[in-house]
């Protein structure tokens, strides 16, 4: 079974967070850790985001960065998911960036494992929470 990530679950591998431990679970699986290329903008945002606030170094957010790419077999190219991320987005009446995650998972048939609570608020009750498995739920 493969598995889409998002940004809200790579954050959490490397941050005692909520959800940590659940995230991590996702590593030792024997699964293929699927992801746009847009999760490494949105992690480096975010990493970006905690020096910014002096929770970490600017050198550590660096180092995380560098370390996602050998967890995901591959990346997939943002702009090729665009077309049907942007038709989500207008389905859903939600932001483009988070739609390209759905439309990865529906591309590779895999699901999308997210902590983003407004995004799963949105999905449910729709044809995409079919795709979408949020992280507080998820077992091995």
């Amino acid at each position: 079974m493969s598995l889409v990530i998002d940004a809200s679950v790579a954050l959490k591998w490397f941050f005692a967070e909520n959800l940590h431990e659940a995230a991590l679970r996702i590593l030792d699986r024997e699964s293929d850790l699927l992801a746009p290329e847009l999760i490494l903008v949105e992690v480096a945002n975010a990493l970006w985001k905690k020096a910014m606030r002096g929770e970490i170094q600017a050198s550590d957010a660096e180092e995380i960065v560098t370390l996602l790419d050998p967890h995901f077999t591959p990346f997939f190219p943002t702009f090729s998911l665009l077309p049907r991320a942007q038709q989500i987005a207008f389905e859903l009446r939600h932001p483009v960036y988070d739609c390209i995650y759905i439309a990865c998972a529906e591309a590779s048939e895999a699901t999308l494992v997210t902590d983003d609570r407004r995004l799963l608020s949105v999905v449910g009750g729709t044809a995409f929470g079919s795709l979408i498995s949020p992280l507080a739920g998820w077992s091995i």
